[in-house]
């Protein structure tokens, strides 16, 4: 049960949808035309982002920024197409808000705003393209994923905490074939 005495949903990992590109594109063309020339790259991140990996049904995108107050700036912004705060960073110095975009609409959506460019972004983006290129290490990250979604069932700090490790992982191998 949550604070608020609501069970939180379950944790729940879905084949790949092959929409889900699609889905990201339309948004992405929203959240560009809500944020003007705030937005430097929308990126579209998580296992929605690539091909054959099963997740949650949450399109995870990425808008990077110049610094905090462009943050907020576009926090207020994407209020006028429901996005709603999930998660404020207040100490982070690259990761300023995460927000969603959940009300009767599937897939919900995941959109954060970071600094950009910084070590942060572009780690996101590191492990995204080494999951599209290696097959392998997408599968097991897969079945991760799965044995994880069914451990942890409704606790998502537990379940994205345990995910940890790994992404760290594939991040150093991904880091050291780039050098």
């Amino acid at each position: 049960m949550s604070e608020s005495g609501f069970m939180k949903p379950r944790v729940v990992i879905i084949p790949y949808k092959p929409q889900w590109p699609w889905i990201f594109k339309e948004e992405k063309k929203e959240v560009l035309n809500t944020l003007e020339d705030k937005a430097l790259v929308v990126e579209h991140i998580g296992s929605t982002s690539v091909p054959g990996l099963g997740a949650k049904d949450i399109v995870d995108m990425v808008v990077g920024v110049k610094d905090r107050q462009a943050a907020e700036d576009c926090r207020i912004m994407l209020e006028s197409i429901d996005y709603t705060e999930v998660t404020p960073e207040p100490g982070h110095t690259e990761w300023f808000y995460c927000l969603g975009k959940t009300p009767g609409i599937t897939p919900r959506f995941h959109l954060h705003l970071m600094k950009f460019p910084s070590p942060f972004f572009a780690k996101h983006i590191l492990f995204r393209n080494y999951l599209r290129s290696n097959k392998k290490v997408r599968d097991e990250y897969y079945e991760l994923k799965k044995r994880l979604a069914d451990k942890y069932g409704r606790d998502r700090e537990g379940y994205t905490g345990a995910k940890t490790e790994f992404i760290e992982r594939i991040i150093l191998i991904a880091r050291e074939r780039i050098l």
